[in-house]
């Protein structure tokens, strides 16, 4: 077995038989996974056990106790910021927190009116319903949240023409909690109905290395301190992007025994081979910053003559590539086009992926 970097000085783990019977990660599942949902085995279960966003924590750590004491639901909450951030974590520790059960949908998947009605229906008593991406619903599944979050009622039209009436159902207390990426996307009557509205924010390097550590504690694996920070530097302040760099630093520990202990330099050798730089920037990120440099004098250019050139969807680069480059200060959007910053340059000239 035999993984080899797609460039020279990346390194070759090529195990010897003896080195195959003292892997340094088992492969083998171990009980405590097995005992994990495959999706939710990382995932804090209780608003202690969550690590960072403290502000908004205690936010809703006072919601949930206040609610408690008066033997009601919690009151509707509206999660937003950049993805991979927790939204849908969040929303499973406060189910935990109140004791109850969280139904989990996505706004997409609520295309016909019954789908949304199906779901309110069986709900019981302080349940949350969860719904991803609501800026995505449509305007019918908007007009029937409205009733069911401030009176909870479902108003339903039976029949047509002159025949049509209005169906009034009582619905249990229950608690809506949405996510979205893209706050403004959602209509002004929907989002008021909320009364918590809380963003995430990027996390800070300590929260990171920290949610490392736990995510690595929970995967059986051993890390030094170096190496908890080496991963938390280059996930762009996002858990998940921490929790699958460190999924990918497992394979490669799995076939290479250096150490007892995965150490720094072991963590380099495999992002390195996964073309992650030490800022966290990957292959299409540099793709990007290169074409700028080269061929257009490091800018202005178009965002579809970019696009062009990388044979990439403008929208992609806009919302997947741009947004991270934006945050680190490596790009700017200028009325005249994308232009790379001095601190881009320099990053570009002294990375060698």
């Amino acid at each position: 077995m035999a993984i080899v970097s797609s460039k020279a000085g990346h390194g070759e783990f090529l195990p010897s038989m003896a080195q195959r019977n003292t892997r340094l990660v088992d492969p083998a599942p171990s009980k405590d996974e097995l005992c994990l949902p495959r999706d939710d085995g990382l995932r804090p279960k209780l608003l202690a056990d969550y690590i960072g966003q403290n502000d908004l924590k205690q936010v809703l750590g006072i919601a949930v106790k206040a609610a408690i004491g008066r033997g009601d639901c919690l009151d509707h909450v509206l999660f937003y910021g950049p993805p991979g951030l927790g939204k849908t974590t969040m929303a499973l520790v406060l189910a935990e927190e109140m004791g109850v059960k969280c139904r989990i949908t996505s706004a997409p998947a609520l295309e016909r009116p019954r789908d949304i009605v199906g779901l309110l229906l069986n709900l019981q008593p302080r349940e949350l319903l969860f719904i991803d991406e609501i800026h995505r619903l449509t305007r019918v599944a908007e007009e029937l949240l409205y009733p069911a979050m401030e009176d909870r009622r479902l108003d339903i039209t039976v029949g047509r023409g002159s025949t049509a009436r209005i169906r009034v159902l009582d619905l249990p207390p229950f608690t809506l909690i949405g996510a979205t990426t893209r706050a403004g996307a959602l209509s002004s009557p929907l989002r008021d109905r909320f009364g918590l509205v809380q963003r995430l924010e990027f996390y800070g390097l300590d929260d990171l290395q920290a949610i490392v550590a736990r995510a690595a504690g929970l995967l059986g694996l051993t890390l030094n301190e170096e190496a908890c920070l080496e991963i938390a530097r280059r996930c762009r302040g996002t858990p998940r992007i921490a929790n699958r760099l460190l999924r990918r630093v497992r394979d490669v520990a799995t076939v290479c025994s250096k150490s007892n202990c995965i150490d720094a330099s072991l963590v380099d050798e495999a992002l390195t081979l996964h073309r992650v730089d030490e800022k966290g920037l990957d292959a299409s990120d540099r793709r990007l910053l290169e074409l700028l440099v080269k061929s257009h004098g490091g800018g202005p250019a178009g965002l579809e003559t970019l696009a062009a050139a990388l044979g990439e969807d403008a929208a992609t680069l806009e919302a997947v590539v741009e947004p991270f480059l934006l945050q680190i200060g490596f790009l700017q959007r200028t009325p005249r086009g994308r232009v790379v910053t001095q601190a881009g340059r320099t990053h570009l000239g002294a990375t060698h992926l």
